[in-house]
């Protein structure tokens, strides 16, 4: 399956980080589950997994270029990272270009246009909130503004009952 050799092609490219190994893997399981449960069809289905693998690949650069991973940063600096990576797998024009449009967007939280879109943000801010504190203090604000699927707001009730 195509999802699965982008997957390991992605373990590659991040040449033994296993911060950034363990957060695609997780983010790439929460948003599969979510998809699957909320009944997306099949392409967007596979069009979320590939962009939950993919969704961090400006990462590494940001870090060397700016020090940081400030999602902005990932935003400017993800489109010709993702076309490039993804180019040996020769996906349809029109999966391509929604791929490289959600993670050019994946921090932006308003104008959501489609499930796809929705189900990424939920599954990043699930890992992003287990992983770090700072995301934690946004609990509240997430839950209510940026949360909209049955299938995701329960799955961050369960995950974190201590936050409300």
């Amino acid at each position: 399956m195509q999802v699965s050799a982008i997957m390991q092609k992605m373990y590659v490219f991040y040449k033994g980080n296993r911060e950034d190994i363990n957060h695609t893997v997780k983010v790439h399981s929460y948003a599969r589950t979510i998809g699957i449960l909320e009944g997306l069809p099949e392409k967007t289905q596979k069009t979320l997994e590939i962009t939950a693998i993919v969704h961090d690949i400006s990462c590494p650069l940001c870090r060397k270029k700016y020090g940081d991973t400030d999602g902005k940063h990932q935003e400017a600096e993800s489109e010709g990272l993702v076309k490039d990576f993804l180019k040996e797998f020769n996906l349809p024009s029109d999966v391509l270009e929604r791929v490289v449009y959600l993670v050019c967007h994946h921090h932006t939280y308003t104008h959501v246009d489609g499930p796809d879109y929705q189900i990424l943000l939920e599954a990043d801010f699930l890992v992003n909130c287990d992983e770090s504190a700072k995301y934690r203090k946004g609990y509240q604000t997430f839950k209510e503004k940026v949360f909209k699927t049955p299938t995701g707001r329960q799955m961050l009730h369960e995950m974190f009952p201590e936050l409300g």
